[in-house]
């Protein structure tokens, strides 16, 4: 029998203040599939840094990001940047990125996005899977599960269980916040399509920890809807 592949997701970062939780599970809050607010200028160049990293995996990340910009009317320029907008660490522990403009927020000295699952070891699958994950994160896109339509029916004990343990080790708190809650369906503050379950931005979903049998994969490319969707916010 095929040993089980561990769930690794990695979780939202907010500025100071921005925490966007809701009193219960299930309201709301003021963010959406791409954050308005947050969107980068179309047609800009973003500076990208690496703050250490394999030279090989960095390189790998370089052709990986530039995807996006084949769908987005973005640029990714990697170099020595001392004012680069984003930032990357390697810190054990997992991986994140702020939201994009978000990133302006943070001091010039520390980090925007970390990868702490990607090193020398890491597949080229899953390297792709991350980074595309995670510059989505980046370019202003939030968790896809999370979208106001997406409707899912958790299990949410299972889901309690599954995601206190190895590797995640979480907090009912923190499985409220990156699972369970759902996005400001305001269109004035959010934009959002119909719920997308080949969105590189969904976690994995197993069967087991939804009521109904739904489950997503291991998504490690850019759905039709999240190319659409991205050209429609970064027009060329």
């Amino acid at each position: 029998m095929p040993r089980q592949r561990i769930i690794r997701v990695c979780i939202d970062r907010w500025l100071p203040g921005e925490e966007p939780f809701s009193p219960s599970v299930g309201v709301g809050f003021d963010k959406g599939a791409l954050q308005v607010q947050e969107k980068w200028e179309p047609a800009q160049t973003l500076k990208v840094r690496f703050l250490g990293g394999a030279p090989d995996v960095c390189v790998k990340i370089m052709a990986h990001a530039q995807e996006w910009s084949g769908y987005a009317n973005l640029k990714f320029d990697f170099g020595n940047h001392l004012d680069a907008e984003i930032r990357i660490s390697f810190e054990p522990g997992g991986s994140w990125s702020y939201i994009g403009k978000d990133a302006l927020g943070v001091a010039s000295d520390s980090p925007t996005m970390n990868l702490g699952w990607l090193g020398p070891w890491t597949s080229d699958d899953e390297i792709h899977r991350v980074v595309l994950h995670e510059f989505g994160h980046a370019i202003g896109m939030i968790h896809e599960h999370q979208n106001p339509d997406a409707k899912i029916k958790w299990n949410k004990e299972a889901v309690y269980k599954y995601y206190e343990g190895y590797p995640n080790y979480w907090s009912r708190a923190e499985v409220d916040h990156n699972l369970f809650k759902v996005y400001s369906a305001n269109p004035a503050i959010t934009q959002f399509t119909a719920f997308d379950k080949n969105s590189i931005m969904v976690y994995p979903i197993p069967k087991e920890h939804t009521l109904d049998g739904f489950s997503v994969g291991w998504n490690s490319t850019l759905s039709s809807t999240d190319k659409a969707f991205i050209a429609e916010w970064y027009p060329f």
